[in-house]
């Protein structure tokens, strides 16, 4: 900061310009400087200035920063802001691309190798950036690939064939350092790791050298030996991308366009006004008492007595243990809900003072979401209507537990922490085995032609457990052939039959080249928070690659 007011103050005497970088690091400086600009702006308007705030007319100031919630807005306001985007879409990707790509470069190695893989690699640098538009089927993680990620490959191929053309490419040197050093070093996700894995085996081949292959239909891999060329030839490229150019579906449209419509309109409700107006003669207090009227009916705590005579009655089992677990964290939603419900109703009588929770609370209800102290002790939900359903469905799953045992068929969405029923049953499974080890034990699971769990009549006999309640996103389940299929026009979500889940003695079972190892989430959100398991699912003759490209994955939650 020293540093910086010498300069700035130099700068006004010389009337030059000054760049101040990152200042989202330093908000004291900002605020330091809005200062002076005020006063600066102050002093020109003043009969007699004050000479130490004399700027000359050519004086400006630059400022780069990162979005920051707490950046004075008052230096916001008074600045012209100019962003840096990617440009959307790959056919103005390639253009930016090649406005790097001179001459002296496509020439620096006599070889149409050379210049067909640098155009395969600034096709796929705009693949990894436009797929992050498409939300976590893009991406499970977001990233900041930016135009270094470009260079920094395009300078390694350069290098390499520059020295070992003559010997060969070695495509799997290739593939590694571009996707496992250059772009992969930014990657923290493993199955993001493994998309961008894939889509190097599939384009980094002696493939891409034959004229009639093409990454698809319309995008081939041209060999020109101008720059001018092939601008003109990415000129003609289509300007909308359609997601099978992705290797996605095209469902992954209609994804990308509801999530840009959810932003518009929860801005829109946002900024809606709140006062106690009366619609249709019913006030706004009256319409969130009479919900948390209806909601107290139907959100009921459980008989804590019962239920330690329940779980006594069935102790001396993992799962036991995992559903004692279980009741004591529902058991802490229901008494929040409960709490708040009735002490809001306290608060519109004007019993109690409304306090600032209780008003977030009341407007929460009012526009049917869930409030944000019942999102911090059980899990975001989308809608009101949505996070009751699956309240009240939770608590008929334990009671049915509770009162006639172990479930045929266990809703595998209605849990907390699935990760540890998983773990239970290996546990169990273990025990029922003496030669086996805890550290050794995986679990295998197999799709059965079962969608219903009123239609088992018994648990599998192999010490297994049925789960039900997953949904593919970004593919469908042919129920007669069982195997993954497109799913159809316009059906986003398609449900799973029923999982038969076992375990093996064994950390590294064998598996089939074409099964596809799907990841499961509790929400849409792909995080690792969220991970549960993995999931095998039989393909057809495509393989399984083609699956990592479209993005699929098995949900708890859809919403």
């Amino acid at each position: 900061e020293k540093l910086a007011r010498k300069m700035v103050a130099q700068a006004m005497a010389d009337g030059g310009w000054i760049l101040l970088q990152n200042c989202h690091l330093s908000l004291s400086y900002c605020l330091e400087l809005t200062e002076l600009l005020t006063a600066i702006e102050i002093n020109q308007n003043k009969e007699t200035p004050v000479p130490e705030l004399n700027v000359m007319d050519s004086f400006r100031i630059w400022i780069t920063s990162e979005p920051h919630p707490n950046f004075p807005i008052n230096l916001l306001q008074a600045s012209i802001k100019i962003t840096d985007e990617p440009p959307q879409g790959i056919r103005a990707g390639l253009k930016r691309s090649y406005a790097w790509v001179t001459q002296d470069q496509l020439e620096s190695i006599e070889s149409n190798q050379w210049r067909q893989l640098l155009y395969t690699l600034c096709f796929m640098h705009s693949i990894l950036i436009e797929r992050k538009r498409f939300g976590a089927l893009g991406w499970c993680v977001p990233y900041e690939f930016n135009h270094n990620d470009l260079v920094a490959s395009s300078l390694f191929l350069y290098n390499y064939l520059y020295t070992d053309i003559k010997k060969g490419i070695s495509w799997k040197t290739v593939t590694y350092m571009i996707c496992e050093v250059q772009y992969g070093g930014r990657i923290t996700d493993d199955y993001d790791k493994r998309l961008l894995n894939t889509y190097g085996e599939a384009w980094f081949s002696d493939t891409i050298f034959n004229k009639h292959w093409r990454f698809y239909e319309g995008y081939t891999v041209p060999d020109f030996k101008t720059v001018r060329e092939y601008n003109d030839f990415i000129d003609g490229l289509a300007t909308n991308d359609r997601p099978e150019v992705f290797g996605l579906h095209a469902n992954a449209e209609i994804t990308y366009n509801q999530k840009s419509a959810r932003e518009i309109l929860a801005t829109v409700l946002s900024v809606q006004p709140k006062e106690g107006a009366k619609l249709g003669g019913e006030t706004r207090e009256e319409a969130v008492a009479k919900t948390c009227t209806d909601l107290l009916g139907k959100i009921e705590a459980f008989n804590k007595s019962d239920v330690k005579d329940h779980l006594r009655a069935q102790s001396g089992h993992p799962l036991t243990i995992f559903l004692r677990q279980e009741l004591n964290r529902m058991q802490m939603v229901i008494g929040k809900v409960r709490t708040t419900l009735q002490t809001l109703k306290l608060a519109i009588e004007g019993t109690v003072i409304m306090s600032v929770e209780l008003q977030n609370a009341m407007d929460s209800l009012y526009d049917a979401h869930v409030p944000e102290q019942w999102k911090r002790v059980s899990w975001p939900s989308p809608t009101l209507g949505y996070w009751v359903d699956n309240v009240v469905k939770r608590i008929s799953q334990f009671n049915s537990w509770l009162t006639k045992g172990r479930p045929r068929c266990f809703w595998l969405p209605g849990f907390f922490n699935p990760q540890g029923f998983l773990t239970a049953l290996r546990q169990e499974n273990t025990r029922k085995n003496p030669n086996w080890s805890l550290e050794t034990v995986a679990l295998r699971t197999e799709v059965t032609k079962y969608t219903n769990p009123d239609s088992l009549h018994h648990s599998p006999e192999d010490g297994g457990s049925y789960i039900h309640g997953l949904h593919l996103d970004g593919a469908a389940w042919d129920k007669v052939n069982g195997i993954l299929v497109d799913p159809p026009p316009k059906v986003l979500f398609f449900p799973l039959p029923i999982l038969r889940v076992t375990s093996i003695n064994s950390m590294n079972p064998t598996s089939d080249s074409r099964a596809y190892s799907c990841p499961v989430y509790k929400l849409p959100t792909r995080t690792a928070l969220n991970y549960i398991f993995d999931v095998t699912l039989k393909t057809d003759e495509t393989s399984a690659e083609a699956w990592t490209l479209r993005g699929v994955a098995a949900l708890c939650s859809i919403y």
